[in-house]
């Protein structure tokens, strides 16, 4: 039996636990073997084979379960060089500076919306101006930080 699982599954360790297996079934369900349809060695034979092919099956369905969660998986980012830190810092300072040169009320209606998470509605409401207008203010502003930092994005 252990041989057969061991030619099946091509690993001791787990035609050992298969061998056990098939002993503990056979203790326990007994009555399971019937001597009237064969010998105790065909049904044992028989029995090592199926279970080994059951648990490769079962392993290759868990490989491929896993391979898949594995691949769905977001690749973990690269840790930052210090390059790449310096020129985060660099394009945060810039990207301050360029909030801060607009308009007042370019720059609230932004940081409202973007830092706040506000709709273009309830900035209106907030600050009391005319939707349309808040609307023209995020549109300015925008286009204003494109003009300025239009280098960072690409």
């Amino acid at each position: 039996m252990y041989g057969l699982a061991l030619a099946i599954l091509t690993n001791r360790d787990e035609a050992e636990d298969l061998t056990q297996e098939i002993f503990l079934s056979l203790h326990d369900h007994s009555r399971a073997f019937d001597p009237a349809r064969g010998s105790l060695g065909a049904y044992l034979t028989t029995l090592t084979r199926s279970r080994a092919i059951d648990k490769l099956r079962g392993g290759s369905r868990r490989v491929r379960i896993l391979r898949t969660q594995w691949e769905a998986e977001p690749a973990l980012p690269s840790p930052a060089t210090p390059m790449d830190e310096a020129s985060r810092r660099q394009a945060a300072v810039r990207v301050r500076q360029a909030l801060a040169d607009l308009p007042p009320s370019e720059r609230r209606a932004l940081e409202l919306f973007y830092y706040q998470g506000m709709t273009q509605a309830e900035i209106a409401e907030h600050v009391g101006a005319p939707l349309g207008t808040v609307k023209s203010w995020c549109r300015r502003g925008l286009l204003s930080l494109r003009d300025v930092l239009g280098d960072l994005a690409e």
